[in-house]
């Protein structure tokens, strides 16, 4: 059976623009790897809109910034029903030579408000993008509770191939979220402050074949976390572990009052796995369907 070379990991976000692909950056993802695996981990942060729709809780939420990238949060896919797609690269991929570059993309709908019930999100993952093939599924469900604070649950790449994937096994994750109620950020009803604690199997879990083979070891930690800061207005500073290695990273809104994201970091910055250093860039656009609802 063959199989695809591990290289990275993570995927996100509504079908028409998925035109975007021809941007023609070069594909050599061939497994559920730690970029496609990554991107596919974070559906919440880079599309959702939780400061859009009223919640019941007097608390401040986090903004509507990148609260990470390559772990979830327990925000889920927050208030608002919306469409998204997102699109991801990464150079340089892990085990490669020469250094190549690898891209993959997202498309789905959330909606829900979790802090009166609950919100799921639900996505397909495109992995070889440039020919729509390679797909998997990710359900993510969320609940706000009191006091700035939200759980979720997730399954991620479900129904991933074993013909083209080394990691065909989905991976499952309980996260929980607070947002700091002391720290307020720049825009007004938001906190500037938010951070993650987790527990994951699979991709959270188990290192790479090529880490095992190198002699960095089967297991990660499982656990993951994240805290995000916002330094200027809209703009944070996140730093995460994923379970297998640390990272930072941010993003922003370029474009007054629309929801258009740019999210980007560097990767793996320890030898508990991989091979190299890596950076990271994401897009994503959520399409409002609650028309209510205002982007901040």
């Amino acid at each position: 059976m063959k199989k695809r070379s591990w290289i990275s990991w993570n995927v996100l976000k509504n079908s028409c623009l998925i035109a975007i692909i021809c941007l023609g950056f070069p594909l050599i993802a061939q497994s559920q790897n730690v970029f496609e695996s990554g991107l596919r981990m974070k559906m919440d942060s880079l599309i959702n809109e939780k400061g859009t729709a009223k919640h019941q809780f007097s608390a401040l939420l986090p903004n509507n910034s990148v609260q990470s990238i390559m772990t979830p949060t327990g925000w889920g896919g927050g208030n608002s029903t919306y469409a998204f797609v997102v699109l991801g690269g990464v150079y340089p991929a892990m085990y490669t030579e020469p250094n190549t570059g690898d891209l993959a993309g997202a498309f789905g709908i959330s909606g829900g408000n979790s802090s009166k019930f609950i919100n799921v999100s639900a996505s397909m993952n495109v992995v070889r993008v440039s020919e729509f093939r390679d797909l998997s599924m990710n359900l993510v469900v969320s609940r706000q509770i009191i006091g700035g604070t939200s759980i979720s649950a997730g399954a991620l790449h479900l129904f991933a191939s074993p013909s083209v994937s080394d990691a065909p096994d989905a991976s499952y994750y309980l996260a929980i979220s607070h947002a700091s109620q002391k720290i307020k950020s720049r825009s007004e009803g938001y906190s500037g402050l938010s951070y993650t604690l987790g527990y994951g199997t699979g991709r959270f879990r188990y290192k790479s074949p090529m880490d095992e083979f190198t002699g960095k070891g089967k297991y990660g930690t499982g656990f993951f976390a994240n805290i995000s800061y916002e330094i200027i207005r809209q703009v944070n500073f996140n730093l995460e572990w994923s379970g297998l290695n640390l990272g930072v990273s941010s993003g922003i809104r370029p474009i007054k009052g629309s929801a258009f994201t740019f999210g980007f970091g560097v990767f793996n910055l320890t030898k508990f796995s991989g091979d190299r250093i890596q950076l990271f860039g994401t897009v994503g656009y959520p399409v409002l369907l609650n028309k209510r609802s205002k982007v901040n």
